[in-house]
C-alpha cells in the first residue's frame, strides 16, 4: 500500500519570515515581529563641544599671560597684577576654557582660573551668574577628565570668597544633574592600588567632596537643595 505524501505547502500557506521591528512601534505588536534591542542611552559618552571663546582670545593674544618654566614645572606668568584684572571680563572667559582638552588651552584655562580665584577676593562674588553657563558646558562634555578638573575648580570656588557658596545655591539645578549621573561611578580596584585616588581623579570621590563643600559653605538651604537634585546624598553636617 502506497504511503500518502502530504502535498507541499503553497507559497501562500508558508510561515511568514519574522520581520525586525523597533520596540513600542505598531509593527512590534504583529505576531511575527522580532523586536530589536533598544539602543544604548549613552548617558556617560563624551559629547563634542564647540570651539570656546577662550581658545579664540588666546589665539589672538588677548590674554595678559605667558608660559613660564621653573623647577616645579609650568606656571602662568601674568603680565599684569591679577588683582587689577577686570573679573567680569576675564573670569568667565577662563571658565569657558575648562571645556578644552588640548595643550596649551587646557593648562592656561585651568591654572588661570585657580590663580584668579586665589587673588580675586571680593571681585568674585558679583561674577557668579556669568560663571554658571561655562560650568554647565564643561560638565556637559561628559568627558571624565574635564569633569574632574571642573569639580576641583568648584571646590576652590566655594572657598574663594565669603558668600560665594551661598550664591551658588540657586544654580544647583544647572550644576548638579551631571553630578547625579556620575556620583556612583567609583573604581573598584579590589586589593590593588587605585592610582586615580592618589591623583584625585576618581570622579565619584571628587563629586562627594564637591557636594560636601557645597553643603558646608552654602548656608542653611544648601543641603535640602542638594538632596532635591541628588536624592542619594547624605548630609556631612547633620549626620
Amino acid at each position: 500500500m502506497a504511503t500518502a505524501v502530504a502535498p507541499p505547502l503553497s507559497r501562500k500557506g508558508a510561515s511568514p519570515k519574522a520581520a525586525t521591528a523597533d520596540a513600542f512601534t505598531v509593527k512590534a505588536y504583529t505576531g511575527n515581529a522580532k523586536v530589536s534591542s533598544p539602543p544604548k542611552a549613552g548617558a556617560l559618552e563624551p559629547r563634542p563641544y564647540k570651539p570656546t571663546d577662550f581658545r579664540k582670545f588666546y589665539d589672538r593674544g588677548d590674554f595678559p599671560i605667558a608660559l613660564e618654566h621653573d623647577t616645579k614645572g609650568n606656571k602662568i606668568a601674568w603680565k599684569v597684577e591679577i588683582e587689577k584684572l577686570d573679573y567680569h571680563h576675564y573670569l568667565p572667559l577662563f571658565f569657558d576654557g575648562l571645556c578644552e582638552t588640548a595643550h596649551p588651552y587646557e593648562f592656561f584655562a585651568r591654572q588661570g582660573v585657580h590663580d584668579m580665584l586665589e587673588h580675586g577676593g571680593k571681585k568674585i562674588l558679583p561674577v557668579i551668574p556669568q560663571l554658571i553657563i561655562p560650568i554647565k558646558n564643561a560638565l556637559n562634555t561628559r568627558n571624565v577628565k574635564v569633569i574632574c578638573t571642573t569639580l576641583k575648580i568648584l571646590q576652590h570656588l566655594v572657598i574663594s570668597s565669603e558668600l560665594v557658596g551661598e550664591a551658588l545655591v540657586p544654580y544647583y539645578r544647572q550644576i548638579l544633574p551631571i553630578l547625579n549621573i556620575y556620583k556612583m561611578k567609583n573604581l573598584n580596584s579590589g586589593d590593588g592600588i587605585d592610582y586615580s585616588q592618589q591623583k584625585r581623579e576618581n570622579i565619584g570621590d571628587l563629586i562627594q567632596e564637591t557636594l560636601e563643600a557645597f553643603e558646608r559653605h552654602g548656608g542653611e538651604d544648601a543641603f535640602i537643595n542638594i538632596k532635591y537634585m541628588i536624592p542619594t546624598y547624605e548630609s556631612c553636617i547633620l549626620n
